[in-house]
C-alpha cells in the first residue's frame, strides 16, 4: 500500500515537472527567430540566400514577405520546408512506464537522449530518403501563432489533475490536421517516401518495442551505469546510439552501422571493417556508416577559434548534425547563419503518440520554427555526426574533413583526426567489432565513466 502511495506521489510530481518545464521553455517556441537578408543560411549542407537590395531582417515564420520579391520569398519557403522536414524529438509524457522506474515522462532529464535521437533520425533520413527529400505537408504545420504554448500548457495541467483526481487517463490534445487533409494522388516514389518517413519516426516511438525509442536507449545506458532519470552527456549518448543500431532487428536497418571515434581519433580500417561486415554473410553490398565523434571545443568555455570548423562541418551534405547545447540544456544543431547556430530544441513536453497505430499524427514530430543561438554560448562538450553510404564516400569524407581540420586548426593538434589502420594497431586492447556478450567492453566502460563525470547536460 505504501509503495502504491509513493508511485502516486511520483506521478503527480512528474505532472508538476512537465508543466514547469513547458512554462519554462515554451516561450522560446512562441518567439520568432529573425534571419539576416544579407548572409547565407546553411542547413545540413544546403545553402539558402535571402539577399535583397534592402537591408533588414527576415522572420522565420514568413510574416515579412510583403516587402520581399517573389524569388527571395520562394527561397525562404524552401528553407522553411527543408527545416520543418527534419524529425523533431522532444520530451514526452504519459508514455508506457520505463522498466525499473515509475517514470512515464523524460521531462527534465532526457534532453540529450532526444538530441541524439534527432541526429540518428537525420542519418536514417539520408539513408532511406536522401538529402533532397522534403515532407510535402511541411508548410501546412501550424506555427502556433493562434495560441500561446503557455496557455496550452495550463489547459493540459488542468486536465491532467482533473484526470488524476478521477483516476482517468489524461486526455490527449491531438491535431485535427489529418482529418481535413485531402489525400494526394501520389506516385509510387512519393508513396514509398511517405512509408519510410513514417517508419523512421516509428523507430523512435516512446514504447519498449521501438528500436531507438527512449525505453531501449535507457536499457543500453544501464550498461554504462546510467538509469532512467539520470543526466546523459553527448559522448555517452553516442555509444548508446551505436549499441541501439547494432542490436536493431528490423531487416531494413541491417544495412546501417554506427562507429564512435575513440579518444578523438577515427580509425579508418575499423570503419571500413564495419561497412564490409555484410560480406561475412555472403552479401556483396557494404553497409552505410554513421560516424559519431565526441569532442570538446575548448576548456571551460567554447574556444571561438573552432567556429569556422563547426560552420564548415555543418556546410557538408553528409553531416547529420551536432549533439550539443549550452550549459544545462542540450540542443540539436543543424545549421548556421553568420556566428549563430541554428538548432531544434527538445525541451517542450508533448503528449505521448502511439506510433503503432495506422496513420498516427505526424505534426508533433516536426518543428514549426528554427531557433538561433550565438556560437560563443555553446557548451564545449558535443558530438559531431556524419553519414557515408559507401566505403568510397567514407574515404572521400575523411580526406575532405582532414583538410578542413588542418586549415581551421591554429593549435598544434587538430580537434580530431583520421588515421589509417585499426585501433588495435595502436595498442588498444580490443577491436570494436569483436566484443563479448556484454554490450560495452571494459575499455569502453572506463571511457564512458570518464565522459559521465566531465559532461554538462543537466536539466
Amino acid at each position: 500500500m505504501e509503495a502504491t502511495g509513493t508511485d502516486e506521489v511520483e506521478k503527480i510530481k512528474s505532472k508538476f515537472m512537465s508543466a514547469w518545464h513547458n512554462m519554462k521553455y515554451s516561450w522560446v517556441l512562441k518567439t520568432k527567430t529573425y534571419f539576416s537578408r544579407n548572409s547565407p543560411v546553411f542547413l545540413l549542407g544546403k545553402c539558402y540566400h535571402f539577399k535583397t537590395d534592402e537591408s533588414g531582417e527576415l522572420s522565420s515564420d514568413g510574416s515579412n514577405f510583403d516587402k520581399i520579391n517573389t524569388e527571395i520569398s520562394g527561397n525562404v519557403e524552401e528553407f522553411r520546408k527543408d527545416f520543418i522536414s527534419r524529425i523533431w524529438l522532444t520530451y514526452r509524457e504519459e508514455f508506457p512506464q520505463i522498466k525499473g522506474s515509475v517514470l512515464t515522462t523524460d521531462c527534465g532529464w532526457g534532453c540529450t537522449l532526444r538530441t541524439g535521437q534527432m541526429l540518428l533520425a537525420q542519418g536514417l533520413m539520408l539513408h532511406f530518403l536522401g538529402r533532397a527529400w522534403v515532407w510535402p505537408d511541411a508548410l501546412d504545420i501550424d506555427n502556433s501563432d493562434s495560441e500561446s504554448w503557455t496557455a496550452h500548457t495550463v489547459k493540459k495541467l488542468t486536465a491532467s489533475f482533473e484526470a488524476s483526481l478521477t483516476a482517468e487517463r489524461e486526455p490527449k490534445i491531438l491535431s485535427n490536421h489529418h482529418q481535413g487533409t485531402v489525400k494526394r494522388n501520389c506516385d509510387d516514389n512519393e508513396m514509398r517516401n511517405e512509408v519510410y518517413h513514417r517508419k523512421i519516426i516509428s523507430w523512435f516511438g516512446d514504447s519498449p518495442l521501438a528500436a531507438f525509442g527512449l525505453h531501449q536507449l535507457i536499457e543500453y545506458g544501464k550498461k554504462s551505469g546510467k538509469i532512467a532519470g539520470d543526466w546523459y552527456g553527448p559522448a555517452v549518448v553516442a555509444h548508446i546510439l551505436r549499441k541501439a543500431v547494432e542490436e536493431a532487428r528490423d531487416p531494413e536497418l541491417q544495412g546501417v552501422t554506427v562507429y564512435v571515434a575513440q579518444d578523438c581519433t577515427v580509425y579508418s580500417s575499423d570503419v571500413i571493417d564495419r561497412q564490409c561486415s555484410f560480406m561475412d554473410s555472403g552479401k556483396a553490398d557494404t553497409k552505410a556508416v554513421i560516424i559519431l565523434v565526441p569532442v570538446r571545443l575548448g576548456g571551460e568555455r567554447t574556444n571561438m577559434d573552432y567556429l569556422e570548423f563547426v560552420k564548415g562541418i555543418l556546410s557538408l551534405e553528409y553531416c547529420v548534425g551536432i549533439i550539443g547545447g549550452k550549459p544545462k540544456q542540450s540542443y540539436y544543431f543543424a545549421g548556421f547563419q553568420d556566428d549563430s547556430l541554428i538548432y531544434m530544441d527538445p525541451h517542450y513536453c508533448q503528449s505521448f503518440v502511439d506510433v503503432s497505430i495506422k496513420d498516427f499524427p505526424l505534426e508533433s514530430f516536426h518543428c514549426p520554427s528554427p531557433k538561433k543561438m550565438s556560437f560563443k554560448k555553446m557548451d564545449p562538450s558535443c558530438t559531431i555526426g556524419f553519414y557515408c553510404r559507401t566505403v568510397q564516400d567514407f574515404e572521400k569524407a575523411s580526406e575532405e574533413i582532414t583538410k578542413m581540420l588542418k586549415s581551421s586548426s591554429k593549435e598544434k593538434y587538430p580537434l580530431f583526426t583520421f588515421v589509417k589502420g585499426h585501433s588495435r594497431d595502436y595498442d588498444f586492447a580490443s577491436s570494436p567489432l569483436h566484443e563479448e556478450n556484454d554490450l560495452f567492453s571494459e575499455d569502453e566502460k572506463k571511457r564512458l565513466k570518464r565522459f559521465s563525470t566531465e559532461e554538462f547536460v543537466l536539466l
